[in-house]
């Protein structure tokens, strides 16, 4: 009787460390959306509530890992349950990174208002931004319901995010030959994509987290990466 109460107190502690960690995911998801609309758009207002709005997001982490804290010294949990805690830990972490990567992209909005548009970049990093969004959104999904298949597939799509990435990076080359004038711009933009870039991987680190949970092991290869742009011609 004692061991079935423990077990059921530490259900249902983890029940509300997982409902931080999708309230948390929520916030991060929208940080994402909210960061790139108002590049876009030049909204220096929606830019700056994303700044605010990652206070909610860094106050959230500090929460959850005092609480897997707590949960780990009073419960002593079980091989596959500590393992279990541990993921709570590791996926705030990614959390709160890729809230900061939004916190940046925000940062740029009203630097880039005061200069001159560069052709179609704005849409594109929306579009890249919005590829990473979904996939956060799955990764968390395949969080929940412990679905290895699709935190894979979420795994297998961060080449595409790369390939945005490298596409970017070579478009601002050329703006920048071609037009001295728009290198400040440009450099700007490709931190901006790298930013993006960098979020990506911490939504597949989410997944591997997940695979990891389901399996006992993370993913044997390692991951092919996308980005190219570091490497000599």
């Amino acid at each position: 009787m004692k061991e079935q109460h423990i077990a059921s107190a530490f259900d249902r502690d983890l029940e509300a460390i997982q409902a931080q960690i999708m309230k948390m995911g929520g916030l991060v998801e929208n940080a994402i959306l909210e960061a790139a609309i108002s590049l876009e758009t030049r909204d220096e207002e929606r830019a700056e509530a994303v700044r605010v709005a990652d206070k909610a997001i860094d106050a959230l982490e500090e929460i959850i890992n005092e609480e897997a804290a707590r949960v780990i010294a009073l419960r002593a949990p079980t091989a596959s349950d500590l393992r279990l805690v541990l993921s709570v830990i590791k996926v705030s972490a990614n959390l709160e990174r890729i809230g900061d990567y939004s916190k940046n992209l925000a940062k740029r909005t009203g630097v880039l208002s005061q200069m001159e548009p560069v052709n179609g970049s704005a849409g594109a990093l929306r579009r890249m931004a919005k590829e990473v969004e979904g996939m956060l959104k799955d990764a968390l999904d395949a969080y929940v319901a412990r679905d290895a298949a699709l935190a894979q597939d979420v795994i297998d799509r961060d080449i595409q995010v790369d390939q945005m990435y490298n596409a970017l990076f070579r478009e601002f080359l050329t703006f920048m030959m071609e037009d001295p004038s728009n290198i400040t711009a440009c450099m700007h933009l490709h931190f901006i994509a790298k930013n993006i870039e960098r979020m990506g991987d911490h939504v597949t680190s989410i997944a591997e987290q997940v695979v990891y949970l389901v399996t006992g092991t993370l993913p044997d290869e390692a991951r092919a990466k996308g980005d190219k742009t570091s490497l000599p011609s």
